[in-house]
């Protein structure tokens, strides 16, 4: 059967590096960093964090308030931004033809804080009326199908950091293979609570904040790295089949080309070379391109120790490490790691920056790692630069891997 090309005509965002598409643009162009130090209550010390400035209560009406965390918010805004920029009203016409695939780990994370300070502090017996609908994993993915008129598959993947990237590609796949026409596709994560916050300190993989800057504090692929920085946001983007897209007038914005997925099969919380080798050659192969034909590889180094590490030996055994192959660097140095939304974000970056010529910087490389070896965009972007093709890649706690190939043009027939 020959699949269908997979067009992305939306892209929606809201991020520590900007709430619209021009200001992401504008920071990666920049290099200017969304990351600062927050004290999440009841934790005594400081952290550094990707924040999202702001606060998005009011876009919603009071009686809709109580059945939303700041997660839902993000996933609502982000995805409405994807649609209009798609040019779409909503998708009441599309019957069982459209739908939500959406990444998402944490849910509500401040609604479950709330209640359990209620419950082990103030001894109430029962939630307030809506916290149900609050903490639900799949609550923004209902939230924008009901928005907007969504009847066809609402589906939450949950595979941490791949999460988004899973629910990207199995959209796209569900389209090339002719069971939608179009769907919106993403994730959105709101962490920054002493709840989710502390788990990970409890991993000893948090990075403290600079002691010069702490919008330096994420350094991925450096030997001065020092852990992973929590960032929180939401990011989507618009799936069409080609031939939809251009029937309705569309404009394309590029092509979801390849994807591919793996396990590792190996260990919870340790990645393996091999189960990541696996996915970035899938995705490839779905994609019908040799390595040397990819120009920029958004890494999802995180800047942990071991992490960084594996994934760099796993680029280095598929494309090589030369300085002919594909430059790579890692944007969680500016916005931090969303967890389930980090594909969702790093993808649209990815898009943003084969539209805009540019390469993204590893902020804050100063001396790589020698065991890191790549072919590094280094501590600054690079403007000017021609992206053909690209690829985002993520790799999550348990072993799951999603790489997710961008082009200007679809595969060749």
């Amino acid at each position: 059967m020959q699949r269908r090309p997979v067009a992305i005509t939306g892209l929606g965002v809201l991020s520590p590096l900007g709430q619209s598409l021009a200001e992401v643009t504008a920071s990666l162009r920049s290099g200017r960093s969304g990351i600062q130090t927050v004290t999440l209550d009841p934790l005594l010390k400081p952290i550094p964090a990707g924040v999202v400035t702001g606060d998005f209560e009011e876009a919603f009406t009071r009686l809709e308030r109580p059945f939303m965390d700041r997660v839902q918010h993000f996933a609502v805004l982000a995805a409405r931004q994807a649609i209009e920029h798609a040019g779409i009203d909503d998708f009441s016409a599309h019957g069982l033809r459209a739908g939500v695939y959406y990444g998402n780990v944490n849910g509500g994370a401040a609604s479950v804080q709330a209640w359990a300070q209620t419950l082990l502090a103030e001894g109430k017996q029962a939630s307030r009326p809506f916290t149900a609908m609050a903490i639900m994993s799949n609550g923004g993915a209902a939230q924008i199908s009901i928005r907007n008129k969504i009847m066809g598959p609402v589906l939450t993947h949950g595979s941490a950091c791949g999460a988004s990237g899973v629910a990207i590609g199995e959209a796209a796949r569900a389209i090339a293979d002719g069971y939608l026409d179009v769907a919106v596709a993403g994730g959105s994560e709101a962490p920054l609570s002493a709840m989710v916050s502390g788990v990970f300190s409890g991993t000893r993989a948090m990075s403290q904040p600079d002691p010069e800057d702490a919008s330096r504090s994420c350094k991925p692929f450096s030997q001065a790295r020092s852990g992973l920085v929590l960032g929180e946001g939401g990011a989507f983007v618009i799936l069409e089949s080609e031939a939809h897209a251009k029937a309705r007038g569309a404009t394309i914005h590029g092509y979801l080309r390849g994807y591919g997925v793996s396990s590792d099969a190996s260990h919870i919380g340790m990645p393996a070379t091999e189960g990541q080798v696996r996915a970035l050659q899938a995705a490839l192969e779905h994609a019908g391109l040799r390595p040397d034909e990819v120009q920029y590889i958004n890494a999802h180094a995180t800047a942990t120790d071991g992490g960084d590490v594996i994934e760099a030996e796993s680029i280095r055994r598929v494309f090589g490490e030369g300085v002919d192959d594909a430059y790579v660097s890692s944007t969680k140095a500016v916005h931090g790691h969303l967890l389930g939304a980090a594909s969702a974000l790093e993808l649209v970056v990815t898009v943003l920056a084969m539209q805009g010529s540019v390469l993204p910087a590893s902020m804050h490389l100063g001396e790589a790692d020698p065991r890191c070896s790549l072919n590094h965009v280094g501590p600054a972007p690079r403007s000017g630069f021609h992206i053909e093709n690209a690829l985002s890649f993520s790799c999550g706690f348990g072993g799951t891997n999603a790489a997710l190939i961008v082009s200007r043009q679809p595969k060749p027939a």
